[in-house]
């Protein structure tokens, strides 16, 4: 056998059972695997640090802070967007994003996992 599993199958229910009854439902762990997605691409990545840094920015911004073309930081931004992580306001003829209270907290989270990992 592997040294990733048990030679002995063996079960301590109660433990098991007590462990179990804590995790969220499924569409929970879905939404949440969902959320985490979004950060796993070093381009959403940056962006999410640039929003984090600068606050509300406009998508031509972005795209020269990041150094990517303009239409593949909109298809991230709409990804972040569609996480829940970011959001959009038209400001006349730009369009803003910033980071919603979620997409901080997942950043932030993100940044303190890295850091403890270091």
């Amino acid at each position: 056998m592997s040294d990733d599993g048990c030679d002995l199958l063996c079960l301590d229910l109660p433990k098991a059972e007590a462990i179990r009854l804590t995790l969220p439902d499924a569409g929970r762990l879905a939404a949440w695997a969902d959320a985490a997605k979004a950060l796993t691409d070093p381009t959403r990545l940056s962006i999410v640090l640039s929003l984090r840094e600068g606050g509300a920015t406009c998508v031509c911004d972005l795209a020269w802070i990041v150094g990517r073309p303009e239409k593949l930081v909109s298809h991230h931004l709409r990804l972040l967007r569609a996480a829940g992580a970011a959001s959009s306001r038209r400001d006349r003829r730009m369009v803003m994003y910033e980071l919603t209270p979620a997409g901080h907290t997942l950043v932030d989270g993100l940044l303190r996992a890295a850091e403890a990992v270091r």
